[in-house]
């Protein structure tokens, strides 16, 4: 299938819109059941793995086959997976779920320098002007110019910068997952799989805080209801969408669309925990939705200009 960026675009809107809701359901889980973060982390990739394992083994188990080269390529992606999903958990439980998906969308700027770096992705004057948006933007939601915020919550504040880091990387697989010709569901699944590996064995050390009783639950179906629903619906659509944006957008371009995610999850955050951004943190989630809007609007201009739509930015 040849890269068709009018595909691409909505593809990763969409995949923000649903993964906007993740942060709702995890802030519910730690708040409601007292679930450690790093615990919901470990349940949310298991039973995300485990869902598409069903579907997939029903509707498509070709899909289910890779080499033992890919597989090895699948660790290490899912390893990237693990480690955005422990620390992005950690700092919605340690912050609140506007926060810190704003915080972890400052990934966009990462991305968009490491894919010109390593996968030699074009870094132009409208993605360079995006990811500064987009980061005075992460700076000023997350109030990390005012000393006070550190002094208050360093470990969130770092947990989130940490999660974009992550997420960067899981990005950066993405798109050489998807040069591969890996289907867009056989790598989320594998992926998943090897994230809930990873931090089951986290948990096992108990080192890190968010770790915990992984049967913390119980016998309370409602609980585990709220996983099941978590895992199998905004993190396995979510994440599918995003994975298949990728076919047809450069990793920096979809990161950078990603980052629209924030003003979804704050409006969900607002009516269900009544969480509140400030005049600073609107201007700043502003900013970020500014930067998508530049990029899709420079996208369009160079379609019109070249009569195609070129994938260098």
């Amino acid at each position: 299938m040849m890269p068709d960026p009018g595909r691409g675009y909505p593809l990763a809107l969409l995949s923000a819109v649903i993964l906007s809701t993740t942060a709702v359901f995890i802030r519910h889980l730690t708040e409601a059941y007292h679930l450690p973060a790093l615990v919901l982390a470990f349940w949310r990739a298991g039973f995300a793995a485990a869902t598409l394992l069903a579907v997939l083994g029903l509707l498509k188990p070709a899909l289910l086959r890779v080499t033992r080269r890919e597989l090895g390529f699948l660790a290490l992606y899912g390893l990237m997976l693990g480690g955005f999903n422990a620390t992005w958990t950690l700092a919605v439980a340690l912050t609140n779920a506007s926060l810190a998906t704003v915080l972890v969308n400052g990934s966009a700027a990462f991305t968009a320098v490491l894919g010109w770096w390593l996968l030699e992705e074009r870094l132009g004057w409208s993605k360079a002007a995006a990811v500064v948006l987009s980061l005075v933007g992460c700076a000023i939601v997350s109030g990390m110019a005012d000393p006070g915020a550190w002094r208050a919550n360093a470990l969130g504040i770092f947990t989130g910068i940490a999660s974009a880091l992550f997420y960067a990387a899981y990005s950066l697989m993405g798109r050489t997952a998807s040069q591969r010709g890996l289907n867009p569901w056989t790598a989320v699944f594998y992926t998943f799989a090897f994230s809930c590996a990873c931090l089951f064995l986290l948990n096992l050390t108990r080192l890190l805080p968010g770790t915990g009783n992984l049967l913390h639950l119980g016998r309370v179906p409602a609980g585990w209801g709220w996983l099941l629903l978590l895992a199998a619906g905004p993190t396995v659509v979510g994440f599918g969408l995003y994975n298949a944006s990728m076919k047809h957008l450069p990793s920096s371009v979809a990161n950078l669309i990603m980052t629209s995610e924030p003003v979804f999850t704050a409006l969900l955050a607002y009516q269900l925990f009544r969480e509140r951004l400030d005049g600073p943190q609107l201007a700043g989630s502003a900013m970020v939705l500014g930067g998508v809007v530049l990029l899709r609007l420079s996208q369009r201009w160079r379609t019109v200009s070249a009569g195609a739509a070129p994938m260098g930015e």
